[in-house]
């Protein structure tokens, strides 16, 4: 069986090729899946016959979104703590503690009942690759239940036990990051594909974090690094040092974190709900993209400091505040997040990769930011098969 995806008014491919310069725009273009995978793209007048059909009526199609950064593993609500900072309390990532106590006393179902409920509404979004990490657990048994139940729902895994030091290392922090490196990252292997550490102030400072990732490194985990986000610090070049594939937050930046970015393979990946959400500034994305430095939008959805599930939301925040075009946010928000996960599969629409892309209720991209709030995904197709619609 095969699929015909026609009348599309504005095919979004992100391969370059066609308006647009990287979005790579068709026009009156239609798109061929067979056998979970993109088959063909053209022009609607030379579209093949199929066994069903998807009239766009002239609306926009593009790749699924990529969120590259969220944490999806946890129990519990951080409500009040949103509250208060509305109402002027400073947010410092104590609140981390909270949702940690109410993870390690959930049993698997409540949990893997939260990422299911927010895969799937980060599906309905638009949303077809999402990475999810662990780091609420923060004891061997917690880390390493966490990642095997967020396997259950994505490739893209990420081990975080150096989230922060737990209450019971408090005042143990050189035995906490012994645990990591050792028995927390032996049981974490099985199930993860990356290596994360939170090094900011009141985490994890430079030394500890590059111990802890370069013992994953070893082991076979891919690097990121949670960095710069709540003042000037070291993880942007050390992650650009351990040559890691992504390094989020990067809301305080130096002149010299920017050369090294854009001189590196490391994507910058910007988490703009954490800034609505914690009224912080939010990242200069102009300086970095006009440096040259290759930069991914995702969510950062938890219970504290980002709680959203939406990357149109995420786009949306991105062009009004952040200095960023609607073609590079859409770019940032698809094949940036990609990049971010070291993908070519993913963020792009060309025959030979998986079917991933959204059916917009819209006739351009450019309605994502232009309608903030309005839910505008359509239908998603993943992997060919239809997730949602109307």
């Amino acid at each position: 069986m095969n699929l015909l995806i026609d009348n599309i008014g504005e095919l979004v491919t992100n391969t370059g090729i066609g308006e647009g310069g990287p979005l790579g725009i068709r026009r009156k273009a239609a798109l061929l899946v067979e056998e979970g995978e993109v088959a063909w793209i053209g022009p609607a007048r030379y579209a093949p016959a199929a066994d069903r059909r998807i009239d766009a009526d002239g609306a926009a199609v593009l790749p699924g979104f990529v969120d590259s950064h969220a944490h999806l593993v946890f129990a519990g609500d951080r409500a009040a703590e949103f509250a208060a900072r509305m109402a002027g309390e400073p947010y410092t990532g104590g609140g981390i503690r909270t949702t940690v106590a109410a993870t390690r006393a959930a049993d698997d179902d409540r949990l893997r009942g939260t990422v299911g409920r927010l895969r799937a509404e980060a599906v309905r979004q638009g949303t077809t690759t999402i990475e999810i990490k662990s780091g609420y657990g923060l004891s061997v048994a917690d880390e390493a239940r966490s990642l095997r139940i967020a396997a259950e729902f994505t490739a893209e895994t990420t081990f975080l036990g150096a989230h922060v030091v737990p209450p019971e290392y408090a005042d143990r922090p050189d035995d906490y990051v012994g645990l990591v490196c050792g028995p927390m990252l032996r049981a974490a292997l099985p199930y993860a594909k990356w290596i994360d550490v939170f090094c900011e102030r009141g985490a994890f400072d430079a030394d500890h974090a590059r111990a802890i990732l370069t013992v994953g490194q070893a082991a076979g985990l891919g690097v990121r690094v949670h960095a710069n986000q709540l003042g000037p610090g070291p993880g942007v070049q050390l992650g650009v040092e351990l040559g890691a594939a992504s390094v989020d937050h990067c809301t305080h930046l130096s002149d010299v974190d920017v050369d090294v970015l854009a001189m590196s393979e490391t994507v910058a990946t910007l988490l703009p709900g954490a800034e609505f959400s914690t009224r912080s500034p939010y990242p200069h994305a102009r300086r970095l993209l006009d440096a040259g430095v290759t930069v991914a939008l995702a969510t950062d959805c938890n219970p504290g400091s980002s709680y959203t599930s939406s990357m149109p939301f995420c786009i949306a925040l991105a062009v009004r505040e952040m200095g960023m075009t609607p073609a590079e946010a859409v770019w940032a928000a698809t094949a940036g997040g990609a990049r971010a996960l070291r993908r070519a599969d993913a963020g792009v629409l060309r025959p030979g990769v998986p079917a991933d892309l959204s059916i917009l209720d819209a006739p351009s991209y450019l309605h994502l930011a232009y309608r903030p709030g309005v839910p505008l995904i359509s239908q998603v197709l993943h992997n060919g098969v239809p997730q949602c619609q109307p």
